[in-house]
């Protein structure tokens, strides 16, 4: 399958590429070995774009209980920090950073209630760049689950990826393991838990969107 966000993408590139390689063969014809690789440029630079928007389907089990991961990608990051966005206090972000070669669809990871939401326009640091979370183009999402708990992530821009898609406002309902959103062409996506959360993750861990476990979900301590 192909995520509906590519359809654009992959229109415009098959039209580019037909007209170049129509052009080519049209004036250039004669030249055999530039054609040659021309062809095999074309067919790898779209087998690129098409593995890039895949949307593999997914059996999602549904667990209150934990949090799944957002986004297919590496754990790159597990540390202590200061939120201040929303919280305004320590948390604990657990980051995932994804490659061109990741599924970039993303997913809620548990079921709730959108409490905040904000787009924030930005630079395009590298992902792995310390202050790429709060100065890159990137979108903030809350969500509370049923017992009051707030989780929230972020989606954000790396050097490549220009563009964050997400259907979501506040007071929307999520269902755990359903696509919400889209980041094209590489970034990653940062999660702030409260700092006495269980991670059920490893720096180096590679997760998989709506499929592996990142963390049990906090109880509410108020």
């Amino acid at each position: 399958m192909i995520n509906k966000e590519g359809y654009a993408t992959i229109a415009i590139v098959v039209l580019a590429l037909a007209v170049i390689n129509i052009l080519y063969i049209r004036y250039f014809a004669d030249y055999k070995w530039p054609g040659y690789i021309l062809q095999a440029g074309s067919v790898f630079l779209l087998f690129l774009v098409l593995q890039f928007f895949r949307n593999p389907d997914r059996k999602i089990v549904e667990n209150e209980y934990v949090f799944l991961s957002p986004a297919d990608g590496e754990i790159v990051a597990i540390e202590e920090v200061q939120e201040d966005e929303y919280f305004k206090d320590k948390r604990l972000q657990v980051s995932i950073f994804m490659s061109v070669w990741n599924v970039h669809s993303n997913r809620w990871p548990v079921t709730g209630k959108v409490t905040y939401f904000k787009y924030h326009e930005g630079k395009y640091l590298l992902a792995a760049h310390p202050k790429s979370s709060s100065e890159n183009e990137h979108t903030s999402i809350t969500v509370q689950d049923k017992n009051g708990v707030e989780v929230m992530f972020r989606q954000i821009a790396g050097f490549v990826a220009r563009r964050i898609v997400a259907h979501v406002k506040e007071g929307d309902s999520t269902k755990q393991g359903q696509e919400f959103g889209f980041i094209k062409f590489g970034s990653r996506v940062d999660i702030f838990f409260p700092l006495d959360t269980k991670v059920r993750v490893k720096l180096g861990d590679k997760v998989y969107g709506g499929l592996n476990i990142i963390a049990d979900m906090p109880k509410n301590n108020n």
